[in-house]
């Protein structure tokens, strides 16, 4: 029996000198673009662009009376999208992408301004990860009240398809064939082009309404591994140290820096790996690793969200990278 839900989960307020001098590089590298805040240049061959960092709910954030948001409500900053991954393939002319967010409408488009070849407005598929609200709400936008889209492709677990299927207002998307959702399964590779598969992989998660996954990304010469969302690495009955040593890149849930910003919530019901601990826990891998790592899904209080903060200088220093808009990375 079609029901309907509506889905609120309460925003979460609240060594060698060579090796020294290039990491020093990457970091200035971060700043600069940072400053800019300009889109990067057309895309060629197979890349990872990314589209947004931050956690489901924005920043500034709904009810959030913090420092961290009362400039931002006068003078918001538009680099500040939810977190979310485009993939292009410049070959085969097909674009995808990564979560379908509050922000979608931008996405999408600068998903498109990022290609070098003539294409559609809507991405050639969109891969979800979880029903929650950053991550997957962005659908509405293909149904009848905005662009009544015709059989967009949308790559979904099981549990999630069902979730879309059963649930209003989703499930007017798949009757009125505005969306067509495809099932991928656990650990079962997709080839989307003979340039790109997709492997995605369940990760523990709070899963009230459908499984949580992340994705491995491959490409003609390069892979990545997108984890937004997980409960705590320990948790994973796969060790994450195998896999960041089996991609090139690993955007890495990042969610909070440490407990203290979270000062009004029990963090036992909102687990994430903290910045703090996922440093400990990677801090005896070769720099070579640690540089493939890069923090992701920023909730609206995290300090690293501004590069120039002592804990964003903090993350670099020991090796690690904090993801910022708009960057490229070529697969």
């Amino acid at each position: 029996m079609n029901k309907s839900v509506l889905i609120l989960i309460f925003p979460l307020l609240f060594s060698c000198n060579n090796n020294e001098d290039q990491h020093t590089k990457n970091e200035e590298k971060v700043k600069e673009t940072t400053q800019k805040n300009t889109p990067s240049p057309k895309v060629k061959g197979v890349s990872l662009v990314i589209l947004g960092t931050i956690q489901d709910a924005g920043s500034p954030q709904i009810g959030c009376t913090k420092e961290c948001c009362k400039s931002l409500f006068e003078n918001p900053d538009h680099s500040r999208k939810v977190v979310s991954l485009g993939l292009i393939d410049t070959k085969n002319k097909k674009k995808y992408i990564f979560e379908a967010t509050p922000d979608f409408i931008a996405q999408t488009k600068s998903l498109k301004n990022f290609c070098d070849f003539e294409t559609k407005e809507t991405p050639d598929g969109t891969f979800l990860t979880h029903a929650h609200i950053g991550h997957y709400t962005g659908l509405m936008y293909f149904g009848k009240e905005a662009m009544n889209a015709q059989d967009a492709a949308v790559y979904a677990m099981p549990k999630m398809k069902s979730f879309l299927e059963e649930n209003g207002p989703w499930s007017q998307l798949v009757k009125n064939q505005n969306i067509t959702i495809n099932a991928i399964e656990n650990s079962t590779p997709l080839q989307l082009t003979d340039k790109l598969e997709v492997t995605p992989t369940i990760v523990p998660h709070r899963d009230e309404f459908s499984e949580t996954v992340g994705y491995t990304i491959t490409g003609p010469n390069k892979s990545a591994l997108f984890i937004p969302d997980i409960d705590k690495w320990e948790k994973w009955d796969i060790n994450i140290i195998d896999a960041i040593r089996n991609v090139d890149y690993a955007f890495l849930d990042a969610t909070f820096y440490d407990g203290e910003e979270i000062n009004n919530r029990n963090i036992a019901d909102i687990p994430h790996p903290f910045i703090i601990e996922s440093m400990e826990k990677f801090k005896e891998l070769p720099l070579e690793e640690k540089k493939k790592i890069y923090f992701i899904h920023f909730n609206h209080t995290n300090p690293v969200i501004n590069i120039e903060s002592k804990q964003a200088k903090e993350v670099i220093k020991n090796g690690f990278n904090i993801a910022q808009i708009n960057s490229i990375f070529k697969l």
